[in-house]
């Protein structure tokens, strides 16, 4: 099992490129399911979820190919051996659950796993289940596993109790190709569920009110093959803008990804660090961090996946603040680890309040999930003398190998294995 020893202190400096956004990626290419012609997806990331999702494919008769070097995704999907994701292959991802709408959509059946990933808190299936027998679909839950079949797949209105980013895409994509209409209400925003809308346009479907919370989709015989491009990862943005901020670096990202991190940006500013903006890049400037309270949101509002990472900036700020996390019920793992390290933080069911001290101390820490992973990442960073990640495989998962880009900027971080 790998780990990262980082000797922090050092500014970080340069340019940085983003990587496609995994949480885009994942449903895109399960979206593949809902065509028999090829399907290839461009600027996909390097990551552990994303060749579990080539292995499921494989397993369920899929022929696939990742082109690593040009970060080329290529499915072609003509037909199923199995009907099934297997709980060998998707215990550690939570985007299994993907596979559910489409397979149903274009198979009427399917057999998936309960998912798994990281230990965040509850994130349960219950909203995607219930919107699918909306559809006429039959689901039972059998030793682990969802198992769905429908003699026909019809649309329907439906309204999300809760905003779910996963729950939105799998009834999108099942909708495609059900008869009639489906009007999906409180349905997510974020720009991954935006990135899903328009791949599924340009394979053929009909989505209305992409972007906003009501989406119509007039369901189609069947979808096309397309060659589709991933938009930037916007966590993996913010997660290189905290570490320059923390390092007192000085770091510019491409322009793409501004419109992708508004709400990181203005938060980062109004803690007082400097950000400028123009047509081809965004610089960020470490010139000290002013403590501000954060409360985490649905988007537009700042993303839960940034708040492990906010929370190691504010431990090296001027003054105290106070993060909220509402959308998440488990997501403080990382302050006891983040403690090791120096850090003032103290727990009070959904805040936490932490005190920013002048210095954070390096430590042997354990990466407890993948945004925690980066929270740790960025304090060890600012950290005086050398700190040990332990179960740095969180981090493979969803950065694209992040100790290159951070070497490239100047950084001491090393893989080690063991």
């Amino acid at each position: 099992m790998d780990k990262f020893i980082i000797r922090g202190g050092t500014p970080l400096r340069g340019h940085v490129s983003i990587s496609g956004a995994k949480n885009a990626a994942l449903p895109i290419i399960a979206a593949s399911i809902l065509t028999d012609q090829p399907v290839l997806i461009h600027n996909v990331p390097r990551l552990r979820d994303i060749y579990t999702m080539g292995h499921i494919l494989q397993y369920m008769g899929a022929n696939h190919h990742f082109d690593e070097d040009n970060r080329a995704f290529h499915v072609h999907l003509n037909g199923m051996n199995r009907l099934e994701a297997p709980y060998e292959m998707v215990k550690t991802m939570r985007a299994s659950i993907l596979f559910l709408g489409p397979m149903v959509a274009r198979y009427r059946q399917a057999r998936v796993s309960l998912p798994g990933g990281c230990a965040i808190g509850a994130r349960p299936v219950n909203l995607h289940l219930d919107a699918l027998r909306k559809m006429g679909v039959e689901i039972n839950i059998v030793d682990g596993y969802i198992e769905a079949h429908c003699q026909e797949l019809r649309g329907a209105d439906i309204y999300f109790d809760t905003v779910t980013v996963t729950g939105t895409e799998n009834i999108m994509m099942a909708a495609t190709l059900a008869k009639g209409r489906t009007v999906l209400k409180n349905a997510a925003r974020e720009p991954e569920v935006v990135d899903l809308a328009r791949c599924l346009v340009h394979m053929g479907a009909h989505i209305e009110g992409i972007g906003s919370d009501t989406l119509t989709i007039e369901g189609v015989d069947e979808l096309a093959g397309a060659c589709y491009s991933v938009m930037p990862d916007r966590i993996e943005a913010g997660t290189f803008m905290a570490a320059a901020a923390i390092t007192a670096g000085e770091v510019t990202l491409p322009a793409t990804v501004t419109p992708l991190v508004e709400s990181i940006i203005m938060k980062l500013q109004d803690c007082d660090i400097r950000i400028q903006c123009d047509d081809e890049y965004v610089r960020v400037y470490g010139n000290g961090i002013t403590c501000r309270d954060m409360v985490t949101s649905p988007y537009p509002g700042f993303p839960t996946d940034m708040q492990a990472q906010y929370m190691a900036l504010m431990c090296r700020g001027q003054g105290v603040s106070i993060i909220e996390e509402t959308i998440f019920e488990n997501r403080y793992m990382h302050v006891a680890e983040l403690q090791r390290m120096g850090a003032d933080i103290e727990v009070q069911g959904s805040r936490a309040v932490i005190k920013g001290q002048p210095f954070l101390k390096g430590a042997p820490v354990m990466a407890t999930d993948l945004r925690a992973s980066a929270s740790l990442v960025i304090a060890a960073l600012a950290a005086r003398g050398s700190t040990e990640i332990q179960r740095i495989y969180h981090l493979d998962r969803g950065y694209d190998h992040i100790e290159d880009k951070l070497t490239a900027l100047g950084a001491s971080i090393e893989r080690v294995q063991q």
